[in-house]
């Protein structure tokens, strides 16, 4: 039986000033996978990613995340609704904390609404005990809980990484779409990363992963589509992928 898509991309299209940077693309990320997107530089990747989570307006196309419509929806809806992205440079706050960075992405605080700050304030203790908490455990999962007091400003390129990473599951999400998790990033730390990917997925979670480093997308992901000049290319099994003349030409040329 076909697991249903946990998100499904239909005639996606964005054009800039002419220059059709993605044209008529889909995909299918089903539930519970790991789904890899790839494509020889300036394929249209990281802006398809914009256009699934609605950070760029499509032309045209549909959006179902859960198998609700979700084109024209704003980021921060999509990101209730259980659907995070991270970005190809990790988007840190250099002079908040590690801890603070995590707590900031934590859902549905009490204390955001003023009057509560007057008349919930055990309420509000509690809460936010809970979510230091919770980003306490998060950050001692991912190996940063002895940076926690530091300025995320101090950390690696590799470590910002995954204090993004760290921060939206911060939210409970259903999906995560990663851009580039290993780039720039040391051997060692690729393998970290791609652990924690691999216990995260096992524990339901569902990720899309745009990455140019094939052993990375070769060993994470169930299933792959190919983009190139922002048209879908090919998609397939990873066996299958690495073996398509169409993949294999538009990497390396005729």
């Amino acid at each position: 039986m076909a697991i249903a898509p946990i998100l499904k991309a239909e005639n996606i299209s964005k054009s800039f000033g002419g220059i059709h940077a993605v044209s008529n693309a889909q995909i299918e990320v089903p539930a519970g996978s790991i789904t890899g997107l790839i494509g020889p530089n300036g394929a249209g990747k990281t802006t398809f990613f914009g256009l699934l989570s609605n950070f760029l307006k499509p032309d045209r196309g549909t959006v179902q995340f859960n198998g609700m419509p979700i084109q024209g929806k704003p980021p921060h809806a999509i990101a209730k609704l259980g659907m995070i992205r991270t970005f190809q440079v990790p988007r840190v706050l250099s002079r908040l904390s590690v801890l603070e960075n995590m707590l900031l992405a934590a859902q549905d605080q009490v204390g955001e609404k003023f009057w509560n700050t007057w008349f919930q304030g055990q309420k509000i203790a509690i809460q936010e005990r809970e979510n230091r908490e919770k980003a306490r455990h998060i950050l001692e999962s991912v190996g940063l809980i002895r940076m926690a007091d530091d300025y995320a400003g101090c950390l690696s390129g590799g470590q910002r990484k995954l204090l993004e990473i760290a921060r939206a599951l911060m939210t409970d999400p259903k999906l995560i779409l990663l851009d580039e998790p290993a780039a720039g990033v040391n051997p060692a730390l690729i393998e970290e990363i791609c652990s924690y990917i691999q216990t995260w997925n096992q524990e339901g979670m569902s990720f899309l992963i745009i990455e140019h480093n094939m052993d990375v997308i070769m060993s994470l992901c169930d299933r792959v589509w190919v983009l190139a000049e922002g048209h879908n290319l090919a998609d397939g099994s990873p066996a299958e992928i690495q073996t398509d003349p169409k993949v294999l030409e538009a990497y390396l040329g005729s």
